[in-house]
């Protein structure tokens, strides 16, 4: 068989069953992400490893699934921005400032220390905690949509939290990189002035150029033009967001969803975007996070740290954003649920876990622990959030129209 028939045979495999697993967990009461989530730790080397069977096997096929989970998460991210409006952010600017804030500090300081208790170094410790104050909203935004809650306070302070979390965590990787390579206090500076040059400029072009660039594609007579223009721009931000302004690309992708928000062709592109992203690359991002875990590797000495590392990397989480939630005016349980939805780890960490291994600041065993827990503080956070919200639908709230 081919290379490429190996990859297509595969692709189909994945997509039912993501689909077939997002089926039993509705069944069940659940976010049909937590079912994506688990079968993809089914098919992946903690049970069946799909994509190491002899028969489907070949050297390019986990790098082009890990590209398309890849566009899947940008995806994901860009469709949660087109479902709010920039207006909607500002209301809510105090309290996911303090979420994003606290939420960074708390679950970092509570992995510093846990790391010098285990006997850790600094240096491994403070990265340690670094992992732990990562955010990827991506899989909460989708459980919010599937429970109609991402235009409530709380979700819309979930989603401005996790960028006021992205740009503080990676600002502390930039200064830690730069201190353990030497650097200046001048570095740190131009780290901080990218980032704010990148949303700035973003911003500026989405808000004055975007809406009357869009509108002109929209009436050329291309096919799908504007559904086209819609997906180059996405990308393009999202290459900015990590090149230019030394961010995540998810959060290049938001920004450009919130900016295609304010355009007439909002809703077709919606439409187009929707069913392109749910029919093949979303679920492919939620399998490909179980197809890169191996939880037969770890030894007991990593499953005690990983259970360790689990508990500070959800409950700091929820004290820290949480906190912060309350201090910015949500209540108790308004504040529980943001904090709960801003738990999952998912691409960042793994990002950041990356980085920590290549450079030396993290060793195996910790490593493998935090692999552990973004994976788990990723499958609990779906059920969660659906424990969190009991209520059908909050006083005044109508239910929103994505859905996956």
């Amino acid at each position: 068989m081919t290379p490429f028939l190996q990859f297509a045979l595969t692709l189909a495999i994945i997509l039912v069953a993501a689909k077939l697993g997002g089926y039993l967990a509705t069944r069940f009461g659940q976010p049909s992400v937590l079912g994506e989530l688990l079968i993809g730790v089914v098919l992946g080397p903690s049970v069946i490893d799909l994509i190491n069977i002899p028969f489907f096997h070949n050297e390019v096929l986990p790098e082009a699934i890990h590209f398309l989970a890849e566009i899947g998460v940008l995806l994901l991210m860009f469709l949660a921005g087109l479902e709010l409006h920039i207006s909607d952010l500002r209301k809510n600017t105090k309290s996911a400032a303090y979420s994003g804030l606290l939420g960074v500090v708390v679950p970092v300081a509570l992995g510093y220390f846990a790391g010098i208790a285990a006997g850790f170094s600094v240096q491994n410790s403070i990265f340690l905690g670094l992992t732990l104050g990562a955010t990827s909203v991506s899989i909460s935004a989708q459980t919010l949509m599937e429970l109609n809650r991402l235009r409530t306070k709380v979700g819309l302070t979930m989603l401005g939290a996790a960028v006021f979390d992205d740009i503080l965590v990676i600002l502390l990787l930039s200064i830690v990189l730069a201190l353990a390579e030497g650097g200046s206090a001048g570095q740190v500076a131009i780290v901080v002035l990218r980032m704010v040059l990148f949303l700035a400029g973003s911003i500026w072009f989405g808000a004055k150029v975007l809406p009357a660039l869009s509108k002109r594609v929209a009436k050329m007579p291309v096919s799908q033009g504007a559904l086209t223009f819609a997906l180059v721009v996405m990308l393009v931000y999202g290459v900015a967001s990590e090149f230019l302004g030394g961010m995540a690309a998810i959060t290049g992708t938001f920004i450009a969803g919130l900016m295609f928000a304010r355009t007439g062709e909002k809703s077709y592109i919606e439409s187009g975007i929707r069913a392109l992203s749910y029919a093949l690359f979303v679920p492919i991002f939620f399998v490909n996070i179980g197809l890169t875990i191996n939880l037969r590797e770890m030894d007991t000495t990593a499953l005690i740290l990983l259970a360790i590392l689990t508990v500070i990397a959800v409950v700091g989480k929820i004290i820290g954003a949480g906190s912060g939630a309350r201090l910015g005016g949500l209540n108790w349980q308004e504040s529980l649920q943001l904090g709960i939805g801003m738990s999952s780890r998912g691409e960042v960490g793994l990002i950041i876990a990356s980085i920590g291994l290549k450079s030396g600041f993290l060793t195996s065993d910790l490593f493998s622990a935090v692999i552990g827990t973004v994976l788990i503080s990723t499958l609990l956070t779906p059920p969660l959030l659906r424990w969190a919200f009991k209520e059908k639908n909050p006083p005044g709230e109508q239910p929103s129209e994505i859905g996956a």
